[in-house]
């Protein structure tokens, strides 16, 4: 079972940072309405479901990835304008912008009118009462890890703020609002229940894993090899929750494994009730029923290695240009349909994808069809409803995570040895399905030193997490954004050459941080001075 998705709303709490905010006619109808809605012994369950529902949206985790070298995005709208921030034309005005600062900060809006309220609720048992105010805390540092990595400094809200009060607020220092996070993630560890703790109907509750997981990212996104290491030893150890690599990769993301061993944190969606409907933008055309609006590069395809542990431009890889996705990582079959992939239809019935030009529907030379010949089979659902919805959860953070943090930690500290080898990359090829010992054994790339293993962990890294809203913070926080994101964008070969879908510009003076929304600006000079080059 899933967590219930109420749609309750507490219609006068304010939403710092929404584009074109006007004052609010609060009448009596609205002050009776709040009065009394936290008398009801529902209400905090209810605003926390408020808040779950609000932690992520769908809309930016997959498109996401066309903000980075993993996926070209054929709309100018999709995703906020994410083909035109790719491009290097936007400002803070752009829609993507302006909506991830608001989407955040009312999220956060949600979690302080629960703190602030939830005493007013009857008869809440005590250990609920505390769990809840957990959960939601973990919800508040969630949005702010977002938020700094896209801002930089924002305002640190710690409660409720009245209408005067959000147009006044600056901006807080990055570093302190870090602090913050870290402090909340480790006050509710320690009330968060284990995993194993949570009965059916509450699956998918954030636990102690997941705070945990996330105050080591928080941590490795910093660079602090050190700390961030100490924390995923421990998770590993169990001490935060039993999580395990699921024994099928693409099995992950299949609605009958939904919350199973490897997934630590969800977006929950339940058909029918509250679904998703992105798998339409990025499986074939004939089966989305859309022009595919999202389609993966060949970069990404190309950093899929071989069985045999190389990459395709490695001495002794065995790769033939004539049969590019042979004895290729059983991921890339597992992640990507390419010309010749095999494709099982909502019907049941198996068919083969074919997107070379003048192949038909989902060539790439069709309009409506991948540009990029390439098309995303991961978190492809087919018990979606005919247009598309899914119930499929979207998993945030999971096991195969933890430990590609771990071995990235351990590399950066020059620390990766034969036993962290074999808990972290060697699992999870065994795991997609490789068997070649030269994929396999850590004596094969142990003289590869920190440099050449660093380029490994993060190669292994987006393709294990390719479509997973990953890769974007990762170019990022690596700063290697202006070295993979100018330039063209290619997609299959075509005759001699691969086809250029797009043109990506980073500028590194200014695009590592987005620019506060001009909107809000307007609204309140106090969040000014803005980023570099903004």
């Amino acid at each position: 079972m899933r967590i219930s998705i109420f749609c309750s709303i507490v219609m006068g709490a304010l939403l710092l940072g929404a584009a074109g905010c006007k004052k609010l006619d609060l009448g009596p109808s609205y002050q009776d309405t709040d009065l009394t809605f936290w008398e009801n012994p529902d209400a905090a369950e209810q605003i926390l479901n408020n808040c779950y529902a609000g932690m992520y949206s769908d809309d930016y985790y997959f498109f996401n990835e066309s903000l980075s070298d993993n996926s070209f995005n054929s709309s100018s709208v999709n995703g906020g304008a994410v083909r035109s921030i790719a491009a290097g034309a936007y400002d803070g005005r752009t829609s993507r912008i302006a909506g991830e600062w608001s989407y955040h900060f009312g999220g956060i809006r949600n979690v302080n009118n629960l703190l602030a309220n939830i005493d007013r609720v009857p008869n809440l048992d005590g250990s609920l009462k505390a769990r809840y105010l957990a959960e939601a805390r973990f919800i508040r540092a969630f949005h702010y890890f977002h938020l700094v990595n896209w801002y930089g400094d924002v305002p640190l809200i710690k409660h409720e703020i009245s209408y005067d009060e959000s147009f006044q607020i600056a901006r807080t220092a990055k570093a302190e609002v870090l602090s913050f996070i870290l402090t909340e993630l480790d006050e509710v560890t320690a009330t968060l229940p284990l995993n194993s703790e949570y009965g059916d109907s509450d699956k998918g509750r954030i636990t102690k894993g997941a705070a945990a997981a996330l105050k080591a990212k928080v941590l490795l996104y910093e660079s602090k090899w050190s700390d961030a290491a100490e924390v995923l030893d421990e998770f590993m150890k169990g001490t935060y929750g039993v999580y395990t690599l699921f024994p099928s990769f693409s099995g992950i993301f299949q609605p009958e494994n939904e919350n199973n061993s490897e997934v630590i944190l969800n977006m929950e969606f339940v058909p029918v009730q509250r679904t998703q409907s992105m798998q339409r933008f990025f499986i074939p055309f004939t089966e989305g029923t859309l022009i595919t609006g999202m389609a993966p590069s060949q970069s990404l395809v190309d950093d899929f290695i071989m069985t045999n542990g190389k990459g395709i431009r490695e001495t002794g890889s065995g790769y033939n240009e004539n049969t590019p996705y042979v004895n290729r990582d059983p991921r890339l079959e597992a992640t990507i349909i390419h010309d010749g992939s095999s494709f099982v239809t909502k019907k049941g019935e198996t068919v083969t994808i074919r997107t070379a030009p003048g192949t038909g529907d989902n060539a790439i030379d069709k309009a409506d069809a991948s540009q990029t010949g390439y098309y995303f089979r991961k978190y492809y659902d087919r018990t979606a409803d005919g247009n598309n919805n899914s119930g499929l959860n979207l998993i945030l953070i999971r096991y195969a995570d933890v430990l590609l943090m771990y071995a990235e930690a351990k590399t950066m500290m020059g620390q990766m040895d034969e036993d962290t080898w074999n808990k972290t990359i060697k699992a999870l090829r065994q795991r997609a399905g490789f068997t070649d010992p030269a994929a396999l054994n850590f004596s094969n790339y142990s003289g590869l030193g920190t440099p050449g293993m660093t380029d490994l962990v993060r190669r292994e890294r987006r393709t294990e997490l390719a479509l997973e809203s990953q890769r974007i913070f990762d170019i990022r926080r690596w700063k290697i954004a202006e070295t993979v994101m100018n330039g063209n964008l290619y997609g299959m070969k075509v005759g001699n050459s691969h086809v250029v879908v797009d043109r990506r510009v980073f500028d590194a003076s200014k695009h590592y941080l987005w620019p506060v929304p001009q909107a809000d600006i307007e609204m309140n000079n106090n969040l000014l001075p803005n980023n570099a080059g903004w």
